[in-house]
């Protein structure tokens, strides 16, 4: 891996213009460890770097690189060294490039395919944003039933270097539609007079759909472990096939959408740091203003009970504690549960094993707090030494209002995100600020019912 003390070095040889010292030093670097030190140049320095590496790491290099590296090169680099890179990229990381550009500057770019490149570029970005149609490469082998295994490592020989991988072979009838596929090791361990027809298994033949939501490909990959599937059109024929590596950067992007939402924000479109100030600031503010507006209602609560408050203001004392804890407890079953949806552990019908669990949870959860809530009060008012049967009738208050609140909290925070799913939203927008401050407005009325209910005659 790329190491900082190399970096002083890189920096005297361009500043030298010792290209060939350069070109030694880079020649046993691998294409991902290069792109990683073209990204952290100045954008002045990539070009003249990048210019140095042969055709062929070249091409590779670019496909590692971030998208803000791809476009600076783009701009920098000579229309021939940029033709050549568009039709030497695989398919599916050029459309990810031509995807990400502005529309004009895409189309430009497209001017510069070949015939053959043109069509397949012009037939991915047909497929609609987020289907596998964007992520399938049509760079893949294709054998025939009635092939014997020797006339297929002939094949692979041939037109293995155009493959995308040659982990799984395909098989394809004599009109091109998808009969199976062989992977690797029954291949090289089978006979070479035995017919493919013989190897390849229809059974466990797992397909996706052009048109088919990269979210469910990636649920498809994680349930049966490939490292490839095949992609077919509606009457069967196969069409390319999507690859483990393209899974990785759909999971990554899904796993950020969801955290981001999860923590109350308007899922990004862009790396953080290439997101605009005032963007940045509408997609955290619209949360911010809806989470402003519902804690009114906490305030609103507040007064409805300010009698109480006014005859016992020892109560406000607590308040924060009482409604933490009921924040808490929502935000982490809200955790659970939507980590667990996206895993496939649960489904929206286990919704009553689920709330079995968070109540029993949230009892047993709610009473250590309320002992320490208790305790608390208690201790607190023994080292004032105001200990009375008031403070006792306080405890008791704090402790079982803490019950009732925490039970409350994770009966919410693990029923909205299966709420949400059921009505076909994402259930990662019922984020733990979202329940917090649902749990804070209910946590008032809680704390408040039984404080009337233990203290009246007393305080009340």
């Amino acid at each position: 891996m790329i190491g900082t003390p190399i970096f002083p070095e890189i920096r005297e040889l361009i500043e030298k213009r010792n290209f060939s010292a350069l070109q030694r030093l880079f020649n046993d670097w691998i294409p991902v460890d290069l792109a990683e030190l073209i990204s952290d140049l100045p954008e002045s320095d990539q070009a003249i770097l990048f210019r140095l590496l042969p055709r062929d790491v070249a091409t590779e290099t670019f496909e590692y690189l971030d998208f803000d590296a791809q476009q600076n090169l783009l701009n920098a680099l000579t229309q021939k060294d940029v033709t050549h890179i568009l039709n030497s990229m695989s398919a599916d990381d050029r459309t990810a490039l031509l995807e990400e550009l502005p529309g004009a500057v895409a189309q430009e770019l497209i001017k510069l395919l070949s015939f053959k490149e043109f069509k397949i570029a012009k037939t991915l970005l047909a497929y609609a944003e987020g289907s596998v149609g964007r992520l399938m490469s049509p760079d893949y082998l294709s054998v025939k039933q009635d092939w014997n295994i020797g006339q297929v490592l002939e094949h692979i020989r041939t037109f293995g270097h155009e493959s995308e991988t040659l982990n799984v072979i395909y098989a394809v009838d004599d009109h091109g539609k998808l009969a199976g596929e062989m992977v690797a090791r029954d291949l090289l361990l089978s006979p070479l007079d035995r017919k493919v027809g013989d190897i390849i298994s229809e059974d466990k033949l797992i397909t996706l759909m052009a048109t088919q939501d990269q979210q469910d490909a990636l649920e498809e990959f994680k349930r049966y472990d490939r490292v490839a599937l095949p992609v077919v059109d509606s009457n069967g024929y196969l069409i390319g096939i999507v690859t483990v590596d393209d899974m990785l950067d759909v999971a990554e992007e899904e796993e950020t959408e969801d955290i981001q939402k999860f923590g109350g924000i308007e899922a990004l479109e862009e790396p953080y740091i290439d997101v605009p100030l005032l963007e940045l600031v509408k997609k955290r503010g619209v949360w911010l203003v809806v989470l402003f507006l519902s804690e009114m209602l906490t305030a609103s609560a507040m007064s409805y009970f300010e009698g109480e408050l006014a005859k016992a203001i020892v109560l406000a004392t607590f308040i924060p504690l009482v409604i933490s804890s009921g924040g808490n407890s929502g935000s982490q079953a809200a955790t659970l549960i939507i980590r667990s949806l996206s895993l496939g552990e649960i489904t929206i019908r286990d919704w009553w094993s689920v709330m079995r669990r968070e109540l029993l949870s949230g009892l047993l959860l709610g009473g250590m707090l309320g002992l320490l809530g208790l305790f608390r009060v208690v201790l607190w008012s023994m080292i004032l030494g105001q200990f009375t049967k008031v403070w006792l009738l306080i405890g008791i208050t704090v402790g079982t209002s803490l019950v009732g609140i925490v039970l409350w909290g994770t009966i919410t925070g693990s029923m909205l995100p299966l709420l949400l799913k059921r009505l076909g939203l994402d259930p990662a927008t019922s984020s733990a600020p979202f329940v917090a401050t649902l749990v804070d407005v209910t946590g008032i009325v809680i704390y408040f019912t039984v404080a009337s209910l233990v203290l009246r005659g007393v305080l009340l």
